[in-house]
């Protein structure tokens, strides 16, 4: 048995040709805080600090189209979702789950994420 104590961080890929397009986007419209990454990887990268976990964008050319997500946990749907739809960000749905409203976007690069506020009613 492996006893996790959480989850370190979040990788997502982007074409090598579109990270700063990716930066930009990460911090500037999605809000994320740019932290520190050190020089020791061949790729280039940034990352970014969700709470107490990190966020890291890399490179690798030829993604596809996935039905592989992040989920993140806000604190007001409806205003995440009207902050992505103002900037021109594409928002749908998937399955309903009881207790949770949801829904998902593509970020520019292809990485589908679900943001959700759980309902403790």
């Amino acid at each position: 048995m492996i006893n996790f104590r959480r989850a370190d961080h979040i990788n997502v890929c982007v074409p090598p040709e579109r990270l700063e397009e990716a930066r930009a986007f990460y911090t500037d419209i999605i809000g994320l805080k740019p932290t520190y990454r050190p020089e020791v990887f061949r790729q280039p990268g940034y990352w970014f600090e969700i709470g107490d976990i990190g966020f890291h964008i890399g490179v690798e050319p030829g993604l596809k189209e996935t039905g592989r997500h992040t989920a993140f946990e806000v604190e007001d749907i409806k205003a995440s979702r009207e902050h992505l739809e103002k900037h021109g960000v594409h928002t749908f749905e998937e399955e309903v789950i009881p207790g949770r409203e949801r829904f998902f976007y593509l970020d520019p690069f292809g990485n589908k994420m679900e943001l959700l506020q759980i309902n403790n009613t």
